[in-house]
C-alpha cells in the first residue's frame, strides 16, 4: 500500500500551494500525493534530492503538480531562502505540513550525544519553528491557511530509551496549541496529527508491518483537516493502529 498514488484527480484544493517537509519518503511523500491528488500544487521539501525527484514524477505521473526544494531544516538561511521563493513565484502559501523528523532509537539520555541531542531537536522542533515563521506570513496577509505538524503518541507518552525523541514531540504539540491560539484572529488553523507505529521503516523494531498504521492513513488525516467547514478545527488527531503490531 505504502507509495500508492491517488488515482482519481479532485478539484478540492485548485489553486492552492502546500509545502511539505520530508516529502522524500514515508508519510511525507503521502501526504504530498495526496494534495496533489485533490488539486494543490506542492513544494517538496526534504534534503534527498534524487527522492524528491522520484516524488515529484510520481505526482505528475498521476496528473498533479509538484516542484522540488533542496532544503536541510538546520540551515535556517535556506529556509528564508525557500520562503522568498514561495512568495515570489507563487505568491501564497496555503497549506504547510512540518512532517520532517528523525529519531535515535535505543539510546538513554544519559548516553546521548550533546550533538545528536542538538541535531534531533533542531530538526524536530526548531525546524517547524523556523518554517511557520518564514511562512506564515504569507497566510496572515491573506487571512487564511491551515498548518498541520506530525508529531507522534511519543509526545503524550514515556519513551524509554527514546526520551530526547519524546521531548521533541512533547514540544511540538505544545507549539502546535499555543501557535493555534495566536493564529486564530488571522482565520489561519493549526493542528496536529500524532500518530502510533507507521510501517515507513522509521523504526527498525520487530512489529509486524502489514498491523502497523500506513503512510496513506496520515495522509488521509491531513486531507480531512484541510477541508474542514471554515467555522471549526481539528486541534490534534490521534491515530493508532486496529490491531495492535
Amino acid at each position: 500500500m505504502s507509495g500508492r498514488i491517488q488515482s482519481t484527480m479532485t478539484e478540492e484544493l485548485k489553486g492552492q500551494l502546500a509545502v511539505v517537509t520530508g516529502a522524500a519518503r514515508g508519510i511525507g511523500a503521502a501526504i504530498s500525493k495526496r494534495l496533489a491528488s485533490m488539486g494543490a500544487t506542492i513544494i517538496l521539501v526534504a534534503r534527498d534530492k534524487s527522492r524528491l525527484q522520484k516524488v515529484q514524477q510520481e505526482i505528475a505521473a498521476a496528473g498533479g503538480t509538484a516542484h522540488t526544494a533542496e532544503l536541510d531544516l538546520l540551515d535556517e538561511s535556506s529556509i528564508v531562502s525557500l520562503a522568498r521563493t514561495v512568495e515570489t513565484q507563487h505568491h501564497r502559501c496555503d497549506i504547510l505540513i512540518n512532517n520532517a523528523g528523525i529519531g535515535y532509537a535505543g539510546k538513554s539520555l544519559i548516553e546521548m550525544p550533546s550533538a545528536d541531542w542538538d541535531t534531533l531537536m533542531g530538526t524536530n522542533l526548531r525546524g517547524p519553528y523556523l518554517m511557520v515563521r518564514a511562512l506564515a506570513p504569507l497566510m496572515i496577509r491573506a487571512r487564511s491557511g491551515h498548518i498541520v505538524n506530525i508529531s507522534s503518541l511519543a509526545g503524550h507518552n514515556p519513551l524509554p530509551n527514546g526520551a530526547a525523541y519524546a521531548a521533541s514531540k512533547w514540544g511540538l504539540n505544545g507549539l502546535t496549541y499555543s501557535l493555534a491560539e495566536e493564529l486564530r484572529p488571522h482565520n489561519i488553523r493549526v493542528s496536529v496529527i500524532a500518530p502510533g507505529s507507521v510501517n515507513t521503516g522509521f523504526s527498525h523494531s520487530n512489529k509486524d508491518p502489514n498491523k502497523k498504521l500506513q503512510p496513506e492513513d496520515v495522509a488521509n488525516v491531513v486531507a480531512m483537516l484541510v477541508t474542514q467547514a471554515p467555522q471549526s478545527f481539528v486541534s490534534e488527531v490521534l491515530m493508532r493502529p486496529t490491531q495492535k503490531p
